[in-house]
């Protein structure tokens, strides 16, 4: 009868313990756990403890809250120019309703996976292989935008989508390198063609700053030329005007005169000695005893050889 005892209270400890794990229920950080109570829906548990009454309720669906990337599988998109090109992304979306999400869609990561292909082959359609490289930022917003409009519905919400690769064919991608090739060549022919342009410019530039320099040194140099010539002529017309007031003074002098006519006389006999010399004819006083007449003689036969 004890053993029965012990059985029983064990059963019943066993029985309660379970219970127990029935009816708490502790939910993680950034989880939300949905609830049916006889297979209809009940509750959504959110993060701590919780309880729920056992063997009537029961944890159908647990859901994450966190970021999730969804790894979407590389697809081949026609271009609008007719070109196959095999396009690799990621998607990264996040649970917002934890019982939309549970009843919403029967599978909502597929859902969105296919919808992101889809769209991101509507959107490539549309574009010519060129733009497709050149407007990955655009692609990206449309296909978010795309996808979160009919997500909401399924209690996602789709924060934004990433190209991780576009893949042309073999003979594009060969074509778009020669294509690179062909224009790196021409900007480095253009670029050598401008720094010859730049350096005649430079060297004509030169050529023109040193002739000018030149004809302006060779200006200066004339102007002071003209500057010495004409400050010697009015020194020596200084000079000459000096002399003559100096003489005057001399003149004017007692004995003054008496000098002069003694200069006189002698150009006057200097004058005589070289005409005696020549053939040249010259009248000369009757009277040599004269002196006033010799003298005047004199001044006329030195206006002549100045002449």
């Amino acid at each position: 009868m004890g053993f029965s005892f012990g059985t029983v209270a064990l059963v019943i400890f066993i029985v309660a313990l379970v219970f127990v794990f029935k009816t708490i229920n502790v939910v993680p950080q950034q989880h939300a756990w949905v609830v049916e109570r006889l297979g209809k829906y009940h509750a959504t548990l959110a993060p701590g403890l919780n309880i729920v009454v056992p063997f009537i309720d029961r944890v159908a669906y647990k859901h994450s809250l966190k970021e999730i990337p969804l790894d979407v599988p590389p697809q081949v998109c026609i271009t609008k120019d007719n070109t196959q090109l095999q396009v690799d992304g990621i998607l990264y979306f996040q649970v917002t309703d934890a019982m939309r999400a549970s009843y919403g869609a029967s599978n909502y990561i597929q859902a969105i996976t296919q919808l992101a292909q889809t769209t991101l082959r509507s959107v490539i359609g549309r574009m010519e292989l060129d733009k497709t490289f050149e407007e990955r930022d655009h692609i990206n917003t449309t296909v978010v935008n795309a996808i979160d409009e009919s997500a909401a519905n399924w209690g996602v919400k789709v924060l934004r989508y990433e190209i991780k690769d576009l893949t042309p064919p073999a003979e594009i991608l060969h074509s778009m390198q020669r294509q690179i090739t062909a224009e790196r060549e021409k900007r480095a022919l253009i670029a050598a063609s401008e720094g010859r342009r730049q350096e005649a410019i430079n060297i004509a530039t030169g050529e023109r700053e040193a002739s000018i320099a030149r004809s302006e040194g060779e200006k200066q140099a004339a102007i002071n030329r003209a500057q010495g010539e004409a400050a010697a002529i009015i020194a020596l017309a200084d000079a000459s005007a000096s002399a003559l007031r100096e003489v005057g003074e001399a003149i004017r002098s007692p004995g003054g005169i008496d000098a002069v006519n003694l200069r006189v006389a002698e150009h006057y006999v200097d004058a005589f000695g070289k005409l005696a010399k020549t053939n040249n004819s010259i009248i000369v006083p009757a009277d040599l005893g004269d002196m006033s007449g010799l003298i005047a003689s004199a001044l006329t036969i030195v206006k002549s050889q100045k002449a």
